[in-house]
């Protein structure tokens, strides 16, 4: 069977832990053997049967397959467990989920500038799909996905659009799925009114009434764990007067993933529910893997470039920056409304929030896209954006290195 090898190492550590558990059954017969008494014995038995209902009881029965087992949390839904019957599902039906080639969204993939003058309807359609892609060379995860990539399509409307948005659910996929955009006036950002069972559809309409840059992500409970599994992305709502041409956008989000797995460590890798709660994530990664956005944003000397940048969460704050550039023009918080900050080298993006960036490349180079918590860099959080054209020696001279500010770092 192919799952086999995707959770070889898992059945490797298991078998170990059989056998030292046999060994330890033995040990523990030979021991009370010695006691030549099937009253004491019988004695030990109920003692420790005594001990294992004290632990168990308090803690609660575990109702599900989590890890670890007996998590208990005090949100206002279930906590991020998954249901045995989710479990023996996924394992009965794993050859039957689609394999992505590449999971990450290509920055590239921006909507083109809309171009019109009066309020419209618009048409969306979404499809919720679990697959299983590659984190890292040899790392797989399941993703949980819109449209089969991290992040979901980038969404681009005008401020009083009219929006009728319709959620399909892959037939494919194991578990119930429903869309939040913070674009959205309404219930659950139209979460309410969308959540649809595996191969299910449904449809709502909205007017756009304010505009900005906003994540929408998957909203069904656990909400984290959906998000955690890849399921966000960004819409655009333009200011009636549109934005300002620019020679170059581009799309890019943040989030994190957690494994039960070490970082780099080979095979498919289970949800993390403990390191989740704990904010403790093995990967930190841009558009859905390591390696993102790496050969894939270009520029020229002199273009002014605009990113769309948001944070999917689902704990941490992103430090976004990009070595060796200033940002001319920054809308914080996803802000289109009032006038951007302005000559900016780092700026902080929430979970569950975005920006824009803007600037003007004034030199040819590679320059760095991270999250300036630089550690996050060793988990799989840059890129780097190509600028090509004539070197200006009046602005910078000197022999670049590469390593030292370009693709690694400061």
């Amino acid at each position: 069977m192919e799952v086999l090898t995707y959770l070889w190492q898992y059945l490797v550590e298991g078998f170990g832990l059989l056998i030292a558990y046999a060994f330890a059954a033995l040990l523990i017969f030979l021991i009370l053997l010695r006691f030549h008494s099937w009253k004491i014995t019988a004695a030990l038995v109920s003692l420790f049967i005594a001990a294992s209902i004290a632990f168990y009881v308090p803690n609660g029965i575990p109702h599900a397959f989590e890890y670890p087992l007996g998590l208990r949390t005090f949100g206002p839904a279930e906590g991020p467990i998954l249901p045995f019957t989710n479990v023996l599902s996924f394992l009965r039906r794993f050859s039957s989920f689609e394999r992505v080639g590449n999971i990450a969204r290509d920055p590239r993939d921006v909507s083109p500038e809309i171009e019109k003058d009066e309020e419209g309807t618009v048409e969306i359609s979404l499809t919720a799909k679990e697959v299983i892609g590659e984190m890292a060379d040899g790392v797989t995860f399941n993703y949980w996905t819109f449209d089969g990539t991290v992040p979901g399509p980038f969404l681009r409307v005008r401020e009083g659009d009219t929006v009728r948005l319709t959620l399909h659910n892959d037939p494919t996929s194991l578990h119930h799925h429903s869309i939040d955009l913070h674009a959205v006036t309404g219930p659950g950002g139209a979460a309410a009114a969308t959540t649809v069972a595996p191969g299910e559809s449904k449809t709502v309409t909205f007017k756009v009434l304010n505009p900005g840059i906003f994540i929408y992500h998957c909203a069904h409970p656990n909400v984290a764990n959906h998000m955690a599994h890849g399921m966000y992305g960004l819409i655009l709502v333009e200011p009636k007067e549109g934005l300002a041409k620019v020679d170059r956008e581009f799309y890019v989000v943040q989030g994190e993933f957690y494994s039960s797995g070490a970082l780099g460590r080979k095979g498919l890798q289970l949800f993390d529910a403990s390191a989740m709660i704990d904010g403790k994530p093995q990967y930190v990664v841009f558009n859905g893997k390591t390696g993102a956005l790496v050969g894939n944003m270009d520029a020229r000397v002199g273009d002014v470039v605009r990113l769309y940048v948001g944070n999917g969460g689902v704990n941490l704050i992103s430090s976004f920056h990009i070595i060796g550039e200033i940002f001319d023009r920054v809308y914080r918080e996803g802000d289109l409304v009032n006038l951007p900050a302005k000559s900016v080298q780092t700026t902080l993006i929430p979970a569950g929030g975005a920006v824009v960036v803007e600037f003007t490349v004034d030199y040819p180079g590679k320059y760095a896209l991270v999250d300036h918590a630089l550690s996050r860099l060793d988990r799989g959080a840059w890129g780097v954006l190509r600028v090509e054209g004539e070197a200006d020696p009046s602005i910078f001279q000197g022999a670049a290195e590469s390593g030292h500010g370009h693709e690694h770092g400061h």
